[in-house]
């Protein structure tokens, strides 16, 4: 997505989604490709290690990273019982509109109070809980807090490409199967609109644009040389 609000695909890969290597290679594309390191940038991601251990790999640890809150939220139902999950699921979202300590806090006695009998709960909402909180953290308005946070932005795009290929029978080979997902994604793209508060977005691009802790540092040493 670039600073109008306008979303870009920038490429794909063939391979196992919790595969560092394939990560790690699609990002190096990109790389190559000119979507160069060495400014800060927000990725939104869901709950792939592989996927964000390749950011931090290709792109370095200074990005701002937002756990998709879709994501979350599933995962930590899926180890409920369904008859527990309207409360879970109100107390987390009432959560995540907190600024980001308030919020972490509220969430730490859902967490203990699923310990015992429903331990994986209790991890799920605990795992990667910092990240969840990174709009959160950015002071981002509402909009684009709801825009943000979570893959959305992502997942209709492979919604358009499933339906331009589901009647596709004869993939004969990966490199077919990789034009025809290039393709649909290419025709997908252009239906894209702007996303929800894309007139805010100078908002997130006044931070993103602020000198880094290790650029502030350079820049010092060379003051005092």
């Amino acid at each position: 997505m670039d600073c109008e609000g306008n979303k870009h695909v920038l490429g794909l890969r063939a391979g196992a989604s919790e595969n560092t290597t394939t990560a790690t290679e699609l990002l190096s594309d990109l790389v190559e490709r000119g979507v160069r390191p060495g400014r800060r940038r927000l990725f939104v991601i869901d709950g792939a290690k592989a996927l964000r251990n390749a950011i931090a790999q290709v792109y370095g640890s200074d990005n701002p990273v937002q756990r998709c809150r879709q994501h979350k939220l599933r995962n930590v139902l899926a180890h409920r019982p369904k008859e527990k999950h309207d409360q879970a699921r109100s107390t987390i979202r009432a959560a995540w509109k907190l600024e980001t300590e308030e919020g972490i806090k509220r969430l730490e006695p859902l967490a203990r109070w699923h310990q015992k009998d429903h331990p994986s709960a209790a991890s799920s909402i605990r795992e990667g809980l910092e990240e969840v909180f990174t709009i959160n953290r950015l002071g981002l308005p509402g909009m684009l807090r709801r825009c943000l946070g979570t893959t959305n932005l992502i997942d209709s795009s492979h919604s358009g490409m499933r339906q331009r290929t589901r009647r596709v029978t004869n993939g004969q080979d990966g490199s077919m199967a990789l034009r025809w997902a290039a393709s649909a994604l290419e025709a997908t793209a252009m239906n894209f609109r702007k996303i929800m508060g894309h007139q805010q977005l100078w908002i997130l691009k006044a931070y993103l644009d602020e000198p880094t802790q290790q650029e502030e540092k350079i820049a010092e040493e060379r003051r005092v040389v």
